[in-house]
């Protein structure tokens, strides 16, 4: 399998990541493909060679190690990682159809963009980005329930007892280097455990990040809103219209009072 080529086609995701998501391909690459190309096929390669029963019965020693490992961890995790690492070419994929799309949108416009960055996590990308990192999750989950129901658990014992036809009787049954072989299994399914944990850390802050956004776009519209609905239309006029009459006033003085007063207000309302 050449994992480099994936490696290649995979950088390019860091793109448009989060930071937790270049954490997860950095975890991805180092503690899982790393450690699967340069340890484990080592140490899983005599798997079938150096298991060995206390029998002579033919064929009784391959329908045992059928039954003991129905698929070799080592298939197993293949499989495994390239499940969980083909959901983020979704992703690449979907910002390559933006990017075909503006490019003609701009051919028939005259220059004129359809997306201002078609990398941006927003609209229908955002939802394939969310898509992808469901999916990353949930086939690291279901591979792990699957090694843990073919196994019955995450351990390896170092005798088995094995009676399946043709064995004459119940034989025991060794593989070799158990507990090299366990360590390492632990170390697979822990390495799995923590790439689960960072794709759920990804996808709570994306949708926080998102409800913050929708919840200040959500406050500024109010506060328009209210801005609009309590706009002053009038000034108030001034204060010296609002002075008390004097008592001692007479008649006289008070209709010519008054009557200046209705020339101030007439002058103000012609300003």
């Amino acid at each position: 399998m050449n994992w480099s080529g994936l490696e290649s086609l995979l950088s390019g995701v860091n793109k448009y990541s989060t930071a937790f998501g270049r954490i997860w391909l950095s975890m991805v690459f180092v503690f899982r493909v790393l450690v699967f190309v340069v340890a484990a096929q080592r140490v899983w390669g005599d798997e079938n060679k150096d298991f060995v029963c206390n029998t002579r019965q033919p064929g009784c020693t391959n329908a045992c190690y059928d039954h003991i490992f129905p698929i070799s961890h080592i298939r197993l995790w293949a499989l495994q990682l390239i499940f969980v690492t083909c959901p983020s070419l979704l992703v690449m994929a979907h910002v390559k159809f933006r990017e075909d799309k503006d490019k003609k949108y701009v051919e028939l416009h005259h220059g004129s963009h359809l997306y201002a960055n078609p990398g941006k996590k927003r609209g229908g990308l955002w939802w394939t980005y969310l898509a992808s990192l469901v999916f990353k999750a949930g086939f690291d989950v279901s591979f792990l329930y699957i090694l843990y129901r073919i196994y019955h658990g995450y351990d390896l014992p170092k005798l088995s007892k094995c009676s399946l036809d043709p064995c004459p009787n119940t034989v025991d049954c060794f593989i070799s280097r158990p507990t090299e072989k366990k360590i390492f299994m632990l170390f697979m399914v822990i390495s799995s455990a923590l790439c689960i944990f960072m794709c759920i850390c990804e996808m709570v802050y994306l949708i926080g990040k998102r409800i913050v956004k929708h919840l200040k776009i959500r406050h500024e519209n109010e506060r328009m809103v209210f801005a609009d609905q309590h706009e002053l239309t009038n000034m108030a006029p001034p204060r010296s219209l609002y002075r008390k009459t004097d008592p001692t006033l007479t008649e006289s003085q008070l209709c010519l009072k008054k009557k200046e007063k209705t020339k101030d207000i007439g002058a103000i309302t012609t300003l």
